[in-house]
C-alpha cells in the first residue's frame, strides 16, 4: 500500500499548513503551533504514512505524560484503517501493521524507561513540555544505528530546549533541520469569530503564546504593567465600594481588599494567625468603614459558613467557589484589567511580589493552571481578584475551561 492510497483511506484532509510539514524532507522537523492548529492530527497521519510506506519501521509517538499519550493513541484509532492492523494491544499500547511495522505510544514521565530502542521516527508532540532529558539522553540516541528522523511538535513555552530546535530549523545553511510557526488562525477549519472573542477576552501575553505560537521570554508570568499600576493613593472620597476577601488562618492570610467604583485601591488588610472570630470582627470593622456595595466572599472549605453568617447579618455577600474553571476566569479577568489601564493599585511592597511571581504552568492534562510559585503566597492576588469580580459583578461558576 502506498502513501497515496492511505490518504484516500483515512478521514483526514491537511490543510496548507499540516501539508507543508508532511512534504518536507527534512530530517528533523519542528512545527510550533498555535492551539487548535491540528499538529496532533498531523503528527498521528505522519506517523500512519511512515509505517505504510517503510514495512518493518518502527515508530513511537510521545508525550510528556500518560493523559497526553492516550489522546494521541484515540486520535490513532480513528486514523487507522482496520485493514492495516494486525494486532493491537492497548496495555503495551502498540499498533502492529500487516506489513510489520509498529506505531508505539509512549510518555515521558520518566525519560529512563525511553531507552533502549532502535527507532526510525519518533514524533514528540507537546515537546516543549517534555523534560530536555528524554531528548538527549533517550530519544536521541535511539535514532542513531537506523538514522531516524525527528518530529517536534508543540505550543511555546518560553525559551527552552524546544525554542532551541525551532531556532535551529529555521537556519537556511542546516540541512538537517526545518521549523514552522504556525498561528491557530492558519487552520481554516477555525471559526474566525472564535480567535478574535479569545483575542478580546484573553491577557496579551496568553493569547500571544496559546493562539499566535510566539516564545516569550517570561512565558510563565501573568500579570503585565503592574509597577506601572501602583500609583493608588488609599484616599477615601466617599465613592461606593467593592470588597475581595480570601481566608488564611495558619500558613496562609486572610487578605482584605477594598476597591473604588474607579478601580482604584483604597486599601488592603493581610493577616494571619489569628481565630476566625477576631478575622471577622476586623471584616466587619472594614466594612464599617468603608461601606462596600458588593462583597465577593471565598466560600470554599471554611468559607462557606463564614459566607452565611455575613448574609445573615444583612451584608451584600456573594459566596465564590474557587474552582480550576473560575480561578482562571478571574485572574484572566485581572490580568485584561492591569493591561487595559483599568486598574490602580497601592505601592505595595507584599502585593507587587506577589503580582510579579504568579504564574502560569501547563498541567499533565493539557489544562493550564494559575498559582504562585511553590513556597510563596498568593492570598494578596486572589483577593485583588475577588475584588474586581465584585466591581464587574461576574460570578463565574464551575465548568469546563476555555483549554480543555
Amino acid at each position: 500500500m502506498t502513501a497515496k492510497t492511505l490518504k484516500l483511506r483515512i478521514p483526514y484532509k491537511p490543510h496548507a499548513g499540516q501539508r507543508a510539514f508532511h512534504e518536507d524532507e527534512h530530517r528533523f522537523r519542528v512545527m510550533a503551533c498555535g492551539r487548535r492548529f491540528g499538529k496532533t492530527l498531523a503528527a498521528c497521519a505522519e506517523a500512519i504514512r511512515e509505517a505504510v510506506r517503510k514495512p518493518g519501521t518502527t515508530v513511537w509517538r510521545v508525550a510528556p505524560t500518560y493523559a497526553m499519550a492516550m489522546i494521541g493513541w484515540r486520535k490513532l484509532e480513528e486514523l487507522i484503517p482496520q485493514a492495516l492492523i494486525k494486532e493491537k494491544r492497548l496495555t503495551e499500547r502498540y499498533f502492529k501493521f500487516v506489513n510489520n511495522s509498529m506505531i508505539w505510544v509512549k510518555s515521558a514521565d520518566n525519560p529512563d524507561s525511553l531507552r533502549g530502542e532502535g527507532l526510525d521516527l519518533v514524533l514528540i508532540d507537546e515537546a516543549a513540555f517534555v523534560k530536555e532529558a528524554a531528548w538527549l539522553s533517550a530519544l536521541r540516541p535511539a535514532l542513531a544505528d537506523k538514522q531516524g528522523r525527528g518530529v517536534f511538535i508543540s505550543t511555546p513555552l518560553g525559551r527552552n530546549w524546544y525554542y532551541q530546535a525551532f531556532v535551529r530549523g529555521q537556519d537556511e545553511d542546516d540541512d538537517e533541520w526545518q521549523s514552522w510557526k504556525w498561528c491557530t488562525e492558519d487552520n481554516p477549519y477555525i471559526v474566525p469569530s472564535e480567535i478574535e472573542a479569545a483575542r478580546q477576552s484573553l491577557p496579551q501575553r496568553i493569547f500571544q503564546q496559546e493562539f499566535l505560537a510566539e516564545f516569550l521570554e517570561d512565558a510563565g508570568a501573568v500579570f503585565r504593567k503592574v509597577v506601572e499600576a501602583a500609583t493608588a493613593l488609599g484616599r477615601d472620597n466617599g465613592t461606593e465600594t467593592a470588597f475581595g476577601v480570601d481566608w488564611g488562618k495558619h500558613n496562609d492570610f486572610t487578605v482584605i481588599t477594598v476597591l473604588t467604583q474607579e478601580g482604584e485601591m483604597l486599601a488592603q488588610d493581610r493577616f494571619n494567625q489569628i481565630d476566625y472570630v477576631f478575622q471577622m470582627k476586623r471584616l466587619r470593622a472594614a466594612v464599617e468603614r468603608y461601606k462596600p456595595r458588593t462583597m465577593f466572599v471565598e466560600a470554599n472549605a471554611m468559607g462557606e459558613p463564614l459566607v452565611e453568617q455575613l448574609q445573615r447579618e444583612g451584608l451584600p455577600v456573594h459566596g465564590f467557589v474557587t474552582t480550576h474553571s473560575s480561578k482562571i476566569r478571574m485572574i484572566e479577568d485581572l490580568a485584561l484589567a492591569f493591561e487595559q489601564d483599568q486598574l490602580t493599585i497601592l505601592p505595595d511592597r507584599q502585593l507587587i511580589n506577589e503580582l510579579q511571581a504568579f504564574e502560569m504552568t501547563r498541567l499533565p492534562s493539557g489544562m493550564i493552571r494559575y498559582a504562585a510559585p511553590q513556597g510563596l503566597h498568593d492570598d494578596c492576588v486572589i483577593s485583588l481578584a475577588l475584588a474586581w469580580q465584585a466591581l464587574r459583578k461576574r460570578p463565574y461558576k464551575s465548568g469546563s475551561s476555555r483549554y480543555a
